[in-house]
């Protein structure tokens, strides 16, 4: 912090330091604003506004950069996998041959959930949304658990190794419970023999005499869906998580609150909004291209879905990755002739050559490519925020951990600025017109 900022206000001048990221990002410190000045700064919505110094994420946006611990997220997609990302993205380094081991055998053992669960799921009405169980069950782990869930930092982050495990593990078994669940079909257990992401698949997909076996393509596909999705910076749900973390809530009550901000439409809906885009233009007998003069247009209800993105203003780098195990998943699974991928081509074909939409930088972005992915494993649209939620908690259990191991924590406590009524006089029942 050797540089200076200076604020002029109400005649006096204030001296701002100035923080330098690693990367040359720079931030104006205003902690001692308010107590210097008496006023607060205002930044509707936070985009202006770093919350914290964070180490896991950088992105970006400009120049259409994403790394994880340092590392590209195009070097992560080619050689690593989401079990090893996520192990990075939680401790800070790839593993070696021992540690991913050691992680696997966790991961491994903790795979089944509780007997006692079974009966909690029972509870919920048939037809209940997946996410509303998802962040029930996450909560429900520190009951199972409460020796990792103390609400005490230093005791939680004693037995942090165990307790990410679980959230990993688990996260993907009570999702497929909670599919299961939703559509009134038994529950399938998780076999330690499979993959992460070929055993969620068993567990979602298999019959009680006939087990789900996914092609190579189609599992590689779910792994970098995972893989890309596994941080994105200071977005709402993790950024839910680290508030409700600066509480010193542990670390299931804060995972459970970062999927119930990504349940919302804003923010963990797009790729769900790709697919009822593409299906409204198919039930209008449009092949796309009616749709997109309307979007040039500006035309009310057609705007595009799973283009453009608020933090990259260039080509998103996870939506070329995901794009090409897209297309080798398609080819696995011999779909050619669905009406709403040929709309999805045009429409790609299009934003990707029309002056229109690239002086507007209305890419292609993860979310476009993530619903089709979705949709072609047969995952229902009231999953996709389930998936979602899957890659995003080691993530979200690095966050709770960066929060929970700093010793000058303080709770987050944003200001407001006050536009309600004055002071006014109490008026007696009887007395109100």
């Amino acid at each position: 912090m050797s540089k200076e900022a200076t604020l002029q206000f109400e005649g006096k001048e204030f001296k701002l330091p100035v923080i330098v990221g690693t990367e040359g990002e720079k931030a104006l410190d205003v902690r001692n604003l308010r107590a210097q000045t008496g006023a607060i700064t205002y930044d509707d919505g936070f985009g202006n506004t770093g919350s914290c110094l964070s180490e896991i994420t950088f992105i970006d946006g400009d120049a259409g950069v994403l790394r994880y611990r340092g590392h590209a997220i195009e070097d992560l997609a080619e050689h690593s996998s989401f079990v090893e990302t996520a192990y990075l993205i939680i401790h800070g380094n790839l593993p070696n041959s021992a540690e991913r081991r050691r992680f696997g055998d966790l991961l491994r053992l903790h795979s089944p959930v509780h007997s006692a669960m079974d009966h909690l799921f029972e509870g919920f009405p048939l037809g209940s949304h997946p996410m509303a169980i998802l962040s029930a069950l996450l909560n429900s782990l520190g009951c199972y658990y409460p020796h990792l869930a103390t609400n005490r930092p230093t005791e939680d982050l004693a037995n942090f190794e165990e307790a990410s495990a679980i959230a990993i593990s688990k996260v993907r078994t009570i999702a497929a419970m909670s599919y299961r669940k939703s559509r009134g079909l038994p529950y399938i257990y998780p076999k330690r023999t499979l993959p992460y992401c070929e055993n969620f698949l068993h567990m979602m997909f298999s019959q009680p005499y006939e087990d789900f076996v996914p092609t190579p393509e189609v599992a590689q596909a779910l792994n970098l869906f995972l893989l890309l999705h596994a941080d994105h910076e200071q977005n709402c749900s993790t950024s839910t998580v680290r508030m409700v973390a600066s509480s010193g809530a542990n670390l299931f009550a804060s995972v459970a609150a970062g999927v119930c901000a990504l349940w919302g439409p804003l923010h963990g809906g797009a790729n769900m909004a790709v697919i009822e885009m593409l299906e409204s233009i198919h039930a209008e007998g449009d092949d796309g291209s009616k749709f997109i003069e309307a979007a040039r247009s500006g035309k009310a209800g057609h705007r595009l879905m799973g283009f453009g993105h608020r933090v990259y203003r260039n080509y998103d780098p996870r939506a070329k990755i995901i794009k090409a195990s897209f297309d080798k998943a398609l080819a696995s699974l011999g779909i050619k002739d669905d009406p709403l991928l040929q709309i999805a081509r045009r429409l790609e074909e299009v934003a990707l050559r029309d002056d229109y939409f690239l002086s507007r930088r209305l890419y292609p972005n993860v979310d476009f490519y993530s619903g089709l992915i979705m949709r072609a494993l047969g995952i229902p649209q009231n999953m996709f925020t389930v998936m979602f939620a899957i890659g995003r908690m080691p993530g979200w259990i690095a966050h709770w951990k960066e929060v929970a191991s700093n010793p000058k924590n303080k709770i987050y406590r944003p200001r407001q600025v006050y536009t309600g009524a004055v002071r006014r006089p109490f008026v007696p029942m009887a007395e109100r017109p």
